[in-house]
This record gives C-alpha cells, sequence and structure tokens, in this order.
C-alpha cells in the first residue's frame, strides 16, 4: 500500500479517534442526568481504536498515536524511514478532529473553551489535582502497557483476528485507572488536537504528554521482545 493511502487512514483514524473519545468527554460525559461519567469516556476511547482497527488496520495498521509508531519503530514491527509521515498524519487528523469537535460544542449556549475541550493536564489541570510528577510517571507506565499489549495482541503467534477487541479493551481500562490522573493521554496527537484550539496552559503542559508517551513506548518496543523472543 503506498504510503501516501496509509498516512491518509491514519490521519481519518486519528480523527475518529479524538473526535469520538474527546467528544464523548466534552459532549456526553456530564449531561443532565443521563451523563455517561468517567467509565462512559473511558469506552468510547477504546471504541474509537477497535472500531478503526476493523476499518483501516488493514490499510495502515491503525497506529492512530505517534508513540504507539515510535514503539513500534523501536521494536522493529515499523520501518523507521517512515515514523515521520505517520506521526505528521496523525498530528493533523487530531487537530482536524479537536476543531469538528469545537465547532459542535460551541453551538451550546454558555460553552466556554476554558472548560479545556478534553485537554490533557497536571497540576491545577489534572481532573484529580495530581501532580506534575504522578502525571509523567502515569503516561509513561500507560503508554508502556498499552505498547505491550500491541505487540503481543499483533504478534504472529498470537491467535489472529482478536488483536482489535484486545487493544480496544485495554485503552479502555488505562482511561480507566487514568482519567482521574492526566484525564488520559497515552497518545501525542490526540493531547495536541485540543490544545491547538485552548491554548494557554494546554500548550504549556503538551510536553509531558509527548515525552512521557514516546518514552513508555519506546521501553516496550525494547522490553517486548526481549519477554516474547524476536520471532516477528
Amino acid at each position: 500500500m503506498p504510503l501516501t493511502n496509509r498516512c491518509l487512514a491514519e490521519a481519518v483514524g486519528t480523527f475518529w479517534l479524538v473526535l469520538g473519545g474527546c467528544g464523548s468527554a466534552v459532549l456526553a460525559a456530564a449531561f443532565p442526568e443521563v451523563g455517561i461519567g468517567f467509565a462512559g469516556v473511558a469506552l468510547a476511547f477504546g471504541l474509537t481504536v477497535l472500531t478503526m482497527a476493523f476499518a483501516i488496520g488493514h490499510v495502515s495498521g491503525c497506529h492512530l498515536n505517534p508513540a504507539v509508531t515510535v514503539g513500534l519503530a523501536v521494536g522493529r514491527r515499523f520501518p523507521i524511514g517512515e515514523v515521520v509521515p505517520y506521526i505528521i498524519a496523525q498530528v493533523i487528523g487530531g487537530i482536524v478532529g479537536a476543531g469538528i469537535l469545537y465547532l459542535i460544542a460551541s453551538g451550546k449556549a454558555g460553552f466556554d473553551l476554558a472548560g479545556g475541550l478534553a485537554a490533557n493536564g497536571y497540576g491545577d489541570h489534572s481532573p484529580g489535582k495530581y501532580t506534575m510528577v504522578s502525571g509523567l510517571v502515569c503516561e509513561i507506565v500507560m503508554t508502556f502497557m498499552f505498547l505491550m499489549i500491541i505487540l503481543g495482541a499483533t504478534d504472529k503467534r498470537a491467535p489472529a483476528g482478536f488483536a482489535p477487541i484486545a487493544i480496544g479493551l485495554g485503552l479502555t481500562l488505562i482511561h480507566l485507572i487514568s482519567i482521574p490522573v492526566t484525564n488520559t493521554s497515552v497518545n501525542p496527537a490526540r493531547s495536541t488536537g485540543p490544545a491547538v484550539f485552548v491554548g494557554g496552559w494546554t500548550l504549556s503542559q503538551l510536553w509531558l504528554f509527548w515525552v512521557a508517551p514516546i518514552i513508555g513506548a519506546a521501553a516496550a518496543g525494547i522490553v517486548y521482545p526481549l519477554i516474547a523472543g524476536d520471532k516477528n
């Protein structure tokens, strides 16, 4: 499949992840009386990845996440030379997804971007007021485990056809654990999209949501082959 097609698929998939996941948080999480809450938002993020994995996994591999792309490259599952084009496509998709979400959300009376558009943050901008160190550790560990799940589920020795389910449920679990800490990133493109529109504190804290996921993903790319053996 040509790189152009694969990058377009990554952009569309990341668009869906941000619109679906962040959209659930902004539009539905606290909706009067029937809000879906943290559990619903966690499930929404997992469902975006699960649905896109079935839709475009055969086209681009359905990374939808710069950290995933880096982790797969470190684990020798993805060409180093294609990392940058994939990341650019993912970030563009994330920004477009956040832009569409902003257009929808701003149609409600009283909408205020100060609410964060489901942006990620630490300290005063953490849902549970967790510190920067807590956020850093959480994002590194959660992304590490996310990549361990991805690398294991897509291993040639794993049962065929079930990877999207394992990965989607894995992301759901990660959100259930870490939404109170950072609003859950584990994905620099997902963090960048809302930050572009909210600005201010979101941009000043964005560094953590690039650095931590990439560290965690790269670590998994090293550790998984040591555990499972290099059979791919």
